[in-house]
């Protein structure tokens, strides 16, 4: 278990968690790295928030949600506090900003009803990460019950075409991320083909990348926790997706074994994927134009910063 970590008896609600915004602001900047390393962080009080939050957690990219990721409706953000966010992360060189999709929606729905307040709750991401001016939007590519993957993965790519119809997103330097799945039934981009194709069926309509999870690759089957397993994954990756088209890697241990298709985020190094994995992904030279965010569980006040010093411990140079 890695020294950052505090032992505890029994998980405690994230509400509970200790805001690093109650506490004095740091006496100095804090170390950065050769790497863009982050985690998903709140923005509770304002957008502006997330930024200070992150800043102070050590940080230089963040993640987070423009609106409640469980609500339809969702109001557009205050522009002062637009404003006031990119001022922050020109400041603290906070980049990239990720922005995740919502839970609800899902583009590949067979209701047509639930597609359409898709379509428009997508599109209200991708205005809203355009006020942001966030670098990059977070999607799960959906779940295709009652028709087949190959229509499925055919009508995310439509939808999410027509969500952003008329929006210039290569103008607002936004670019829409397709996260792979752990696997779950009727899911898609539990493969890297899976997401590929999505990618393919995109290009030259919207600017387009991949997010890879990596609590979803072990648990869909695919082998990054020995080194050889390891390689032979990046390889795959690279002959599918592309690793250049991997711009963000969500980093996650994973609670449950390799190949579940169980999507349950743990700690880092508290899982079965253990942390010799995250050290290969982040001093891969492959991997330097890559942003690293964790999205794993917080039990106590200040697993979030362990968290991010665990990260940023396993990379093999510093700078101030």
């Amino acid at each position: 278990m890695p020294r950052f970590w505090k032992k505890k008896t029994k998980p405690s609600s994230v509400a509970r968690e200790q805001d690093i915004l109650q506490q004095a602001p740091p006496q100095k900047a804090p170390l950065l790295t050769s790497r863009r390393i982050g985690i998903h962080t709140s923005s509770a009080g304002g957008v502006q928030n997330a930024a200070e939050r992150a800043y102070r957690l050590g940080c230089n990219t963040l993640q987070i949600f423009s609106s409640s990721p469980r609500q339809w409706k969702a109001s557009k953000p205050n522009l002062s506090q637009c404003d006031e966010m990119k001022k922050l992360r020109e400041q603290y060189d906070l980049n990239p900003l990720v922005i995740h999709t919502n839970y609800l929606v899902n583009l590949a729905s067979t209701t047509p009803l639930f597609l359409q307040k898709s379509i428009e709750a997508f599109r209200g991401e991708v205005e809203r990460a355009l006020l942001l001016s966030a670098n990059y939007l977070v999607l799960h590519p959906g779940s295709f019950r009652g028709a087949d993957r190959e229509a499925g993965l055919l009508q995310t790519a439509a939808a999410i075409a027509a969500a952003t119809k008329d929006l210039n997103l290569e103008k607002g330097g936004l670019t829409i991320l397709i996260e792979n799945t752990a696997g779950a039934q009727y899911s898609l981009g539990a493969s890297f083909e899976q997401v590929a194709e999505i990618l393919d069926h995109l290009r030259g309509l919207v600017p387009v990348g991949a997010c890879i999870d990596t609590c979803h690759t072990h648990v869909a089957g695919y082998d990054i926790v020995s080194e050889k397993g390891m390689q032979e994954t990046l390889a795959h990756l690279d002959e599918t997706i592309g690793l250049k088209n991997v711009r963000v890697w969500h980093s996650n241990d994973a609670k449950a074994a390799r190949g579940s298709k169980l999507d349950r985020h743990q700690q880092l190094g508290k899982g079965t994927i253990g942390i010799e994995p995250f050290r290969r992904l982040l001093n891969d030279p492959r991997l330097v134009h890559a942003a690293f965010i964790a999205e794993t569980p917080i039990y106590e006040p200040g697993d979030d910063m362990r968290t991010v010093e665990i990260l940023k411990s396993l990379i093999s140079k510093t700078k101030s």
